[in-house]
């Protein structure tokens, strides 16, 4: 029995993929839920897997191509793998030659572990066998960061007396031209018409986080204890935001058209950093969880991030975005919008700095904040009213407890 593989349905925002690899041939055995091939859309890469146990028949699509929802990627036979590429269940047919150029498959998957699209593509890139890599994801996953450490270790033992690269003459110049991936389209797209669109302004402040470090340091081994999941500053820098969206709903507003759309839920964008770009998965009605909910749901994201097995639909909607610059030192910047929100906080390195208290000058745990807001809707009173807000519930942290 042949079984049709298709492109599965893109939501109403995403109108079509790209396919970026297949990881199995024409003639080549699969399993049930085995991933077969990559589509890139402008937010996520999907996996598609098998739907049955059984052998490749025929590819409809190549490597690069575009594709919509719905339409037919490859014919599978099912049945069981025999010798031979053929399949138990399916009746003698005559032999048929095979593609002129079929598209090269990525290195298989261990049987003990899963991969994802990062580690498959570092892995096809660097030449390394999966079959050998140890994973160190949840339920023995493979990352690419396993793969990066694989081929240093297969490499070190010959490092001594590989011969040194030539060294290009002086002068010499070169250049290489690399198509922008559908993500890295998307985000330069998103950018623009962000700037085109909206009327963007940044106001900024600076937050002493003395009493957040001293909170951290005396609940930090309980918390853990308690929960299971570290005690960072997202989960505070979150809280503070929601309880100045609630006293400023305007930020947690968006433009449509002529009119203001208020929404009565906050459903909080962290900017995540990945291989690929920068993406934004929301924390869903972030008001309503805990702190230690807060804190496992970005750890799981910056996990599955790093993975690549972001659900688009984890990256839909949003009322407000945060970003922190700081893991990468950045000390200031003006972070831009993420349409169709209409603020976005931006974060950055704590750094010790000279500032007078009560007289005194001391040396304090300092973080410049930025806000940058549409000023269609938001006005400057307004912008710089819920950075003190947050600056405030910071310097404060029972205000968060409070809800004052």
């Amino acid at each position: 029995m042949t079984i049709e593989v298709k492109v599965p349905q893109l939501p109403e925002s995403v109108a079509d993929a790209t396919l970026i690899s297949w990881h199995k041939g024409p003639g080549d055995a699969v399993s049930r839920d085995e991933s077969l091939v990559e589509l890139e859309t402008d937010k996520v890469v999907l996996e598609v897997p098998s739907p049955v146990n059984g052998v490749i028949k025929e590819l409809r699509v190549q490597n690069g191509a575009t594709v919509t929802s719905g339409e037919l990627l490859a014919i599978l036979e099912e049945g069981e793998a025999q010798p031979g590429g053929t399949a138990a269940a399916a009746p003698p047919a005559a032999a048929s030659p095979p593609p002129a150029q079929p598209p090269p498959a990525a290195p298989a998957a261990p049987a003990g572990g899963r991969t994802g699209p990062a580690a498959r593509r570092a892995a096809a890139e660097a030449g390394v066998d999966l079959a050998g890599v140890t994973g160190s994801g949840r339920d023995g996953r493979i990352l690419k960061s396993d793969v990066v450490a694989a081929r240093g270790a297969a490499q070190a033992p010959v490092a001594a007396a590989a011969p040194r690269a030539p060294v290009a003459a002086v002068g010499e110049r070169g250049e290489r031209r690399v198509p922008m991936s559908r993500l890295r389209a998307r985000i330069a797209e998103r950018m623009v018409q962000a700037q085109h669109e909206a009327a963007m302004l940044t106001t900024f402040n600076e937050v002493d986080l003395g009493e957040v470090i001293a909170l951290r340091k005396r609940h930090r081994e309980a918390f853990e204890k308690q929960h299971g999941v570290k005690l960072g500053f997202m989960s505070f820098f979150v809280k503070a935001s929601i309880e100045a969206l609630r006293r400023f709903p305007v930020v947690n507003a968006s433009v449509e058209g002529n009119d203001i759309v208020y929404h009565d839920y906050h459903d909080i964008g962290i900017a995540v950093s990945t291989d690929r770009g920068l993406i934004v998965p929301v924390v869903r009605d972030a008001d309503r969880l805990s702190f230690a909910d807060i804190e496992a749901a970005i750890n799981d994201y910056g996990r599955r991030a790093r993975e690549g097995s972001i659900g688009m639909d984890e990256l839909m909607g949003g009322t407000f975005t945060v970003t922190n610059g700081g893991i990468f030192g950045s000390l200031l910047s003006t972070p831009i919008l993420n349409p169709p929100q209409s603020a976005i906080l931006g974060m950055h390195k704590i750094q010790e700095r000279a500032v007078v208290v009560d007289g005194q000058v001391v040396a304090r745990p300092m973080m410049y904040l930025a806000l940058t807001y549409d000023h269609r809707i938001i006005d400057g009173r307004e912008a710089v009213q819920f950075l003190v807000a947050i600056k405030d519930a910071l310097e404060d942290p029972s205000r968060l407890l409070l809800q004052v």
